[in-house]
């Protein structure tokens, strides 16, 4: 398997079935991210603040190709109001997608059979069409993020 397609973590050791969120090491609870990228979309909030509504304009810092952080460890640097997922926190996030691995285990529901996780290829997510690899936008070339919604995200 090559660096660029293969998953740290595979079938081989199903902690995520074994685990609660909070029983997860760094490692594991950071491998659980499928690479999406659906929270690094802006998103507007509803007036009553139970609900989102994503864009299709993409984080400063998201790298479109590959769908993740291009300076992760430093975010906060860049986008002070960049969310960091906790354990005790993932109930709260409304707006995480509804495949979002964090969501679905907080939920008591299964990954689904394209993640990562489950088949050991780390573009599994862009191979199923869940993730959002070519179809956003820079947020520099957005304005107003009104004009963006879509309604793709899951």
């Amino acid at each position: 398997m090559s660096a660029t397609s293969s998953c740290p973590t595979t079938r081989v050791k199903e902690f995520w079935k074994t685990k609660t969120l909070w029983q997860m090491t760094e490692q594991e609870w950071e491998s659980l991210c499928d690479g999406c990228g659906k929270c690094c979309l802006h998103k507007l909030e509803d007036p009553d603040g139970t609900a989102a509504l994503y864009t299709n304009v993409a984080c400063r810092l998201l790298d479109a190709d590959t769908c993740r952080c291009g300076d992760y460890p430093n975010r906060w640097d860049y986008v002070p109001d960049c969310v960091k997922l906790e354990a005790d926190d993932v109930g709260r996030f409304y707006w995480l997608p509804k495949t979002c691995a964090y969501r679905l285990l907080a939920e008591h529901r299964d990954l689904p059979d394209w993640h990562p996780l489950i088949t050991g290829d780390r573009d599994s997510v862009h191979k199923a069409g869940r993730s959002i690899r070519g179809r956003t936008i820079p947020e520099h070339r957005a304005g107003a993020l009104s004009h963006h919604l879509v309604d793709w995200i899951e």
